[in-house]
């Protein structure tokens, strides 16, 4: 074999070890890609599938507590001179606080007089980053409960039974055993829940709550006012904006 040819071979020799290289390059890196996507989606599907396998777990039970004048995720005389509308995410430990704290003495003290309407809105946001959709579905399963009339039940065991942030308290199972223990009409809950009848309407309330600038929950405005902007109002910041909004009474 001449120097020619013995050159032309290790050329081509190179050339297919480098095109060779170059497969396992490629190959390796398609197999580290796949393996991250994989590991990726263990990470996000891996919480969920924990949840739906979870045992229910214990329930606390309420005593249910009457509000005045309710209609769906309302109460009071919706003619009423001061409409208070409060946005609230179910996981939102200061929206417990706020619900069974502050809610209840103006219901007391300023719905049952007629002197306002109160409009509980939909502001599920707690779960937007996490694997499951715990603030939804306490969403979507609250106004379910709300087209049986028992709303503000279903809203108490929710905040009864709260337990931290995405941490399976309000994981489906335990959303549909709220709903048995409050003895709702388990076959129509079920069917409004699975096919989540009322999607429309929690994404009109983040919409407008958006459009009202709310930055968090709970946050409450009177006559479309934000009261303290950025702060969990007390009671006394509220009953200072209804005096304020009240009309002046004729002489």
């Amino acid at each position: 074999m001449s120097n020619k040819q013995q050159y032309k071979g290790k050329r081509q020799a190179i050339r297919e070890k480098r095109r060779q290289d170059k497969q396992r390059q490629r190959l390796i890196t398609i197999l580290v890609v796949v393996g991250v996507a994989l590991v990726i989606a263990a990470l996000l599907i891996a919480p969920s599938i924990r949840n739906s396998l979870a045992p229910v777990g214990d329930i606390i039970d309420i005593t249910p507590n009457p509000r005045p004048m309710t209609d769906g995720t309302a109460m009071g005389d919706p003619n009423a001179p001061v409409l208070i509308e409060v946005y609230e995410d179910f996981q939102c430990p200061a929206c417990r606080i706020y619900s069974n704290d502050v809610a209840p003495l103006i219901a007391e003290n300023h719905v049952a007089n007629g002197e306002v309407y109160y409009v509980f809105r939909q502001y599920p946001f707690i779960d937007d980053r996490a694997p499951g959709a715990e603030s939804d579905q306490a969403a979507n399963a609250s106004l379910c409960a709300a087209e049986q009339g028992r709303f503000w039940d279903y809203h108490d065991i929710l905040f009864a039974n709260w337990n931290g942030e995405n941490q399976g308290s309000f994981s489906d199972k335990r959303l549909l055993a709220f709903a048995e223990t409050l003895d709702l009409d388990m076959p129509a809950f079920t069917t409004c829940f699975e096919e989540n009848r009322f999607e429309d309407q929690i994404q009109a309330d983040l919409a407008s709550g958006q459009e009202s600038n709310i930055q968090g929950t709970p946050s409450v405005l009177v006559n479309g006012e934000l009261v303290k902007p950025g702060y969990v109002p007390t009671y006394d910041d509220i009953r200072r904006m209804i005096e304020i909004s009240m009309p002046e009474s004729s002489e």
